[in-house]
């Protein structure tokens, strides 16, 4: 559970307001004490003015007798009292007593004094080795119009931070109520963030169990946990068509192979029982073996093709190829076909390029088309293959009245295994866009159902 996102995103939150609020209170706490204690030292002089007066007049009714009592003038005051006399040998109060504390004129601008004036300081007060910062207000003691001296109201500075506890109690309030804001906060976004992910985190382990078709639902917003799920059910989705490809490959693979497999071993045990006598048989036996070898060799050829351009370990030949002759040696192998299906087989020459290129590879592309052509042109249809230059490009165009392709699918068929009826590899146009691309050119498609298909090989010519 403290491992998971959707805790520690609302604790990280909750976490970053907390401090955030802790540093805001204790910034507004110093500049409140700032202002609050020269506030409450202004006002506690004014205090200790008044209280020093007060303890004036007492003095001034004993005067000549009895000093005080003990606590008598702290009773009277609330503050602690002290008193500073004129010179030794006049008491201000003769007699021992607790009740006042004689300090030296150094703590304080006696001159001062002297001149009838009240004087506010401070002073530092040590008790048993402890020292103790002190507020002080001393006022002047005259009898006869004569200064005795000065009698000294003081109070600790720590009752100046008694001051600010108010403060923090109305900010603590304050600061638990915004530590709860954010936490519900923080929950609530976490929830928001966590709820798509989680989701996806269940959608990528049913992928990872081979389950493609999972639904992943959208994530409104356009931030990047949309962009995240957009790009995940992609995933899911072309996961799930390449494992309908591999199917199908595997599928047509086998069959593609078990056909001519199946012709060999029945024509290599007839060859080996005898049953096969005469020559002619014989013979047309071991064409047949031929052909289907070559056949087999061609199948796994395009395999080995396609894998070794997957993999971009592929390898091309430069060589001075005269197109013309290339175009006349791929037309010429379809020859036969035409005139067996009565196909109306054309070729047209308008340039006699040479291009330094790899020959085998552009006469398998051109081949390749051509094969396309001729399985989707029905009997007694037309194929046409021609060769022009055209804006500093070679183009050879392969043109068929086959049914044409539909918009859907016009883009799947250059995909590897993909058969639009099933029969076949689906490899030929797959490695005849790879091979195109390889040679830095590319295969140009104009097609529309029932207008037949034109397949354009385009390549650079330098």
């Amino acid at each position: 559970m403290f491992r998971s996102l959707r805790f520690r995103l609302p604790a990280l939150f909750l976490a970053a307001i907390v401090i955030a609020g802790l540093v805001s209170t204790a910034v507004a706490v110093s500049v409140s004490q700032h202002y609050a204690q020269n506030r409450l030292r202004k006002q506690a002089y004014r205090e200790l003015d008044r209280e020093a007066r007060g303890i004036n007049q007492i003095y001034t009714k004993h005067a000549g007798g009895q000093p005080p009592k003990s606590g008598e003038l702290e009773l009277a005051s609330g503050d602690r009292v002290f008193y500073v006399q004129r010179a030794r040998g006049i008491d201000l109060y003769p007699g021992p007593t607790k009740a006042f504390t004689l300090l030296p004129k150094t703590v304080l601008d006696f001159r001062r004094i002297l001149v009838d004036e009240t004087v506010s300081f401070e002073f530092t007060r040590r008790v048993k080795g402890k020292a103790t910062r002190m507020l002080a207000v001393a006022r002047p003691v005259k009898l006869g119009g004569a200064v005795f001296g000065a009698t000294i109201l003081a109070r600790p500075t720590t009752r100046l931070n008694q001051g600010i506890l108010p403060l923090v109690w109305r900010l603590l309030p304050a600061f638990l109520a915004g530590i709860l804001v954010a936490g519900a906060l923080g929950w609530y976004l976490s929830r928001r963030i966590t709820k798509p992910v989680l989701a996806l985190s269940d959608a990528a382990d049913a992928v990872a169990a081979g389950r493609y078709g999972v639904t992943v639902s959208e994530v409104p917003g356009g931030g990047e946990i949309s962009h995240l799920s957009t790009r995940f059910r992609d995933m899911a989705s072309q996961l799930e068509q390449a494992e309908a490809l591999e199917r199908n490959f595997l599928m047509t693979v086998s069959h593609e192979l078990r056909t001519p497999l199946t012709a060999i071993r029945g024509h290599v045990d007839a060859l080996l029982e005898g049953v096969v006598e005469d020559e002619e048989t014989r013979t047309d036996s071991l064409e047949v073996i031929s052909l289907e070898a070559k056949r087999l060799e061609r199948l796994v050829g395009d395999i080995l093709d396609l894998a070794k351009l997957d993999t971009h370990r592929f390898a091309l030949r430069r060589e001075e190829v005269e197109m013309e002759r290339l175009v006349d040696r791929a037309y010429s192998g379809f020859n036969e076909e035409a005139r067996r299906r009565g196909i109306d087989y054309r070729r047209t020459i308008a340039a006699s390029p040479v291009l330094e290129t790899d020959g085998d590879r552009v006469l398998q592309i051109i081949s390749n088309l051509l094969s396309n052509a001729f399985r989707w042109t029905p009997d007694g249809g037309r194929v046409a293959v021609a060769l022009m230059q055209v804006d500093g490009t070679i183009r050879v165009a392969v043109e068929d009245n086959g049914p044409g392709i539909p918009a859907e699918e016009q883009e799947l068929i250059f995909r590897p295994f993909w058969s639009r009826d099933g029969d076949g590899t689906g490899l030929g146009l797959a490695i005849a866009g790879e091979l195109a691309a390889a040679l830095g050119g590319q295969i140009e498609l104009e097609t529309a159902p029932g207008e037949g298909s034109r397949f354009e090989l385009v390549l650079p010519v330098s």
